[in-house]
């Protein structure tokens, strides 16, 4: 599992300067390996995401298709939650969780978002509240409370 989120952390780096530098308006919110030979992208724009944009991302990505099929879509209803600003937008909503490391003898989370500090985010579950520091975020998303 840590080579699997390193991958991404270091996929997530290299995608966001390239896609960020090209596209100054997306916002790459997270780079997801789906499997050894395929990623998905999950970008935002202040317009909104359409196949238009997608596209636009794909191209730019084209050096990765030889090793990797590459998805590119919008966040969805389930955002993406990975750094702090991502979570400041999301503070008093619900969402779920997973870290690398224990963490109250847990590293699954469903929660609500209570505060996002600099380096931790603070989720109120049903029975506790816990301080996640990002870097030990494997996944986060918001939950549909559609």
């Amino acid at each position: 599992m840590a080579g699997v989120h390193n991958k991404e952390r270091e996929l997530t780096d290299e995608v966001s300067r390239l896609v960020e530098k090209a596209l100054p308006d997306v916002d790459v919110l997270a780079v997801e390996l789906v499997s050894p030979t395929r990623f998905c992208v999950y970008v935002d724009h202040p317009a909104g995401v359409d196949h238009a944009l997608c596209q636009r991302v794909t191209d730019i990505l084209r050096g990765y298709l030889g090793r990797y099929t590459v998805d590119v879509s919008s966040p969805g209803l389930e955002r993406p939650l990975r750094n702090a600003d991502h979570f400041r937008g999301a503070v008093g909503r619900r969402a779920a969780l997973r870290t690398a490391s224990a963490i109250g003898g847990r590293k699954h989370f469903r929660g609500r978002i209570v505060a996002a500090e600099d380096e931790t985010v603070r989720v109120a579950t049903e029975t506790d509240e816990f301080d996640i520091p990002y870097e030990d975020l494997v996944r986060g998303n918001l939950i549909d409370e559609g």
